[in-house]
C-alpha cells in the first residue's frame, strides 16, 4: 500500500501574499440600502476581512487539523488526501464521510469526535478540492477512487457511507457501483427535479418540491448556474482574490442561513474563514467549481445519466434538515431503498458543522443501532 503521513505546512511566503492580497483589496461600491438583497453584503465583508486580517489566525487553526492522522495516496494515477481515525474497537464499522462545495474535508471536524469511538473513519478530499490533486473528475469516477480507497489500500470487505451536497452524488454512485461493498448509505441531499420529469407521474408533494426548487434556483441559484454552465470565467477572480473567493462561497452559505446569521449556518466566523482558506492555500477554488459543471453534463448525457438517476437497492437512511429544500419521502424513493426517513428539529445544509450532535446521532441511530 502507498500510503504516506501527511501534515498541512503552508510557507510563511504564502500566507504573506494572502495578508498583502486582502490589504489591498478594491472594495466595489453598492447599491444604497441593498444589504443582502444583490449578492454578498459589503458591510459585513468589510467587518469580516478586519476580523481576517487582525484575528484570525490560521497558524493555530493549521494546528488543530494537523491533529488529525492525515494521509496521502495514489489510486488510478490521482493523489488522494484523506483523514483516517481507527476506532478503539478492534471490528468498529468502517464509515466513509463525503463533503460538498462549498466545503471540504473540514465540513466534518466537529464530528470526529462524536463517531470515532463507534466507527473506522475516513474522510478523503474529492480530487479537485482541498489537498488531493487538482483534477475535476464525475461523481462516478470518484465513487471508483473511493471505493478502491476503502477496499485496496485500507483492506476493508465493506463499509457505510454518508454524504451530502456533491458527496451525495458520490455516495449514491458508490451504492450503485458496488453494492456488494457498501452495506448501507446514509444521505442528507437526495438531487433535485432536472425539468425532464412527467410532471403527471409525480405525487403533489413532489410537484410542490418541484416548485419550490424552482423558485429557489430563481432566487438564490446564481452560483449552481455560473458553476454548472462557466466555471472558468469565475476561476480567474476567485484564484486570484481572496475577498472575491470569500464572497462567492459566502452568497451560498447565505441562502442557508436564517436571517443575518450566515457565519452561523457554517458553525462559526472561524470554521467559515478556515474552510475559505482551506480552498485559496490549495489553489482548488477553480478544480472544486468544475465539479458542477460535469455533473450537469452527466445528468444530460445517457449513459451517465441512467447512472446517476439509476434505483440503489442499498438500505439507505435519510436525515432532512428544515433549512434544506423539503424532498417528500416519495422523491427519495425512486432512486434509493429509504429504510430511514426523517425531519431533523433545526439544522441547515452544513448540518455536521452547525448541529454537529444531531448529525452524529444520526449517524449513528441509522448505521449501529439498526443492527442491534
Amino acid at each position: 500500500m502507498n500510503i504516506q503521513p501527511f501534515k498541512i505546512a503552508f510557507p510563511q511566503t504564502e500566507l504573506d501574499d494572502f495578508m498583502a492580497r486582502l490589504k489591498n483589496t478594491r472594495w466595489p461600491d453598492e447599491e444604497e440600502s441593498a444589504g443582502w438583497s444583490m449578492g454578498t453584503s459589503l458591510s459585513y465583508m468589510r467587518e469580516l476581512v478586519d476580523y481576517w486580517q487582525k484575528t484570525y489566525d490560521w497558524r493555530a487553526q493549521e494546528t488543530k487539523l494537523n491533529a488529525w492522522p492525515q494521509f496521502v495516496t495514489t489510486i488510478d494515477g490521482t493523489s488522494i488526501h484523506f483523514v483516517y481515525i481507527k476506532s478503539p474497537h478492534p471490528h468498529a464499522k468502517p464509515l466513509l464521510l463525503v463533503h460538498g462545495w462549498p466545503d471540504s474535508f473540514y465540513r466534518f471536524h466537529k464530528v470526529l469526535p462524536l463517531l470515532s469511538d463507534a466507527f473506522d473513519i475516513v474522510v478523503p478530499s474529492i480530487p479537485g478540492f482541498g489537498f488531493s490533486q487538482r483534477k475535476t473528475a464525475t461523481p462516478m469516477a470518484v465513487a471508483d477512487l473511493f471505493a478502491k480507497l476503502m477496499r485496496e489500500t485500507l483492506g476493508y470487505q465493506s463499509f457505510v457511507a454518508q454524504g451530502g451536497d456533491i458527496g451525495s452524488y458520490i455516495v449514491k454512485a458508490l451504492a450503485v457501483r458496488y453494492p456488494e461493498a457498501v452495506e448501507a448509505i446514509h444521505l442528507t441531499d437526495v438531487g433535485y427535479p432536472t425539468g425532464r420529469e412527467d410532471i403527471s407521474s409525480l405525487s403533489a408533494a413532489e410537484q410542490q418540491f418541484a416548485l419550490d426548487t424552482q423558485r429557489w434556483g430563481m432566487s438564490e441559484g446564481a452560483y449552481l448556474q455560473m458553476q454548472s454552465t462557466r466555471p472558468q470565467t469565475i476561476a480567474y477572480s476567485l484564484t486570484d482574490s481572496p475577498v472575491g473567493l470569500a464572497a462567492w462561497i459566502i452568497s451560498m452559505i447565505k441562502s442557508q442561513a436564517d436571517g443575518e446569521r450566515v457565519e452561523e449556518a457554517f458553525g462559526g466566523r472561524d470554521e467559515l474563514l478556515t474552510n475559505i482558506m482551506i480552498h485559496w492555500l490549495t489553489r482548488t477554488a477553480s478544480s472544486s467549481v468544475r465539479m458542477y459543471v460535469l455533473i450537469a453534463w452527466s445528468l444530460y448525457a445517457n449513459e451517465e445519466n441512467q447512472e446517476l438517476e439509476a434505483k440503489s437497492e442499498v438500505p439507505a437512511g435519510i436525515s432532512l434538515f428544515p433549512r434544506e429544500l423539503q424532498f417528500p419521502q416519495e422523491w427519495a424513493e425512486r432512486t434509493l431503498n429509504v429504510v430511514r426517513y426523517e425531519k431533523m428539529p433545526r439544522g441547515g445544509h452544513f448540518a455536521a458543522l452547525e448541529e454537529p450532535e444531531l448529525f452524529a446521532n444520526a449517524l449513528l441511530t441509522f448505521f449501529i443501532k439498526k443492527d442491534e
